[in-house]
């Protein structure tokens, strides 16, 4: 049985005046599950033709088994040197996240990486090890913050998320994102169903109303109650 949130006026300056959210809770995320029928089941009622089901990125990639316990994972002295000395940013100040990081483009690449960041903290520049790693980053997200019994998981990019979008557009009969949103102001659309404007999804979520903590809420459900065409769809829906 599902369960919505308040819904949400959309406020950022950067989506279009009109815009709700209204984040819905679910049963846990299993491995294995069709979370295309668990996601139908928590929105009936609430999602329909000309709304957008937004779905974390966490939620399709432990459906599809794409996570690790840390303890599974053993850090080499360079990931525990990196973490120590990373920010705020939960993929890189755990020793395990990194490591997977290393596993993943070698340690060359995240040396090289390391070498940018000093260069660019030498000329007041932020960032440059981020801008380096690119995308090796995003594939992981961090173990912090995540609900029981996941806390302790760290969960890879899904499988094909533009995939997973139109098969659950195909079966539903409703547009779908699977969405990167977090707490620092981010989110970003990994896949998205036909004629879905991704740039407008994405500014709806930058507040996150999925949450980032023990919500259960993987699913945001984004309606247009303004005038005119419909700001969720290419040139209008």
């Amino acid at each position: 049985m599902s369960l919505a949130r308040q819904t949400l006026a959309v406020t950022r300056p950067e989506a279009p005046a009109g815009l709700t959210a209204i984040p819905v809770r679910t049963a846990l995320v299993r491995p294995g599950d069709d979370l295309v029928a668990m996601v139908e089941q928590a929105v009936a009622g609430i999602a329909r033709h000309g709304d957008v089901v937004a779905i974390s990125e966490s939620a399709v990639a432990i459906a599809q088994g794409e996570f690790i316990a840390a303890e599974y994972v053993r850090p080499s002295r360079l990931a525990y040197a990196l973490a120590r000395r990373a920010g705020a940013l939960a993929t890189m100040n755990q020793p395990e996240s990194v490591q997977l990081v290393i596993d993943r483009v070698g340690t060359w690449r995240v040396l090289g990486a390391t070498l940018a960041h000093l260069i660019g903290r030498v000329a007041g520049k932020r960032g440059e090890f981020y801008r380096a790693m690119g995308d090796a980053v995003a594939a992981f997200d961090g173990y912090t913050g995540t609900m029981p019994p996941y806390e302790r998981a760290i969960v890879f990019a899904p499988n094909d998320p533009q995939g997973f979008a139109r098969s659950y557009s195909e079966r539903t009969g409703i547009a779908c994102a699977v969405v990167d949103a977090n707490d620092l102001e981010s989110a970003k659309v990994l896949g998205a169903s036909a004629d879905v404007n991704s740039q407008t999804v994405a500014a709806a979520l930058l507040d996150n109303p999925h949450g980032n903590s023990d919500e259960q809420t993987p699913v945001v459900v984004l309606k247009w109650r303004g005038a005119g065409p419909n700001p969720l769809f290419g040139d209008g829906a």
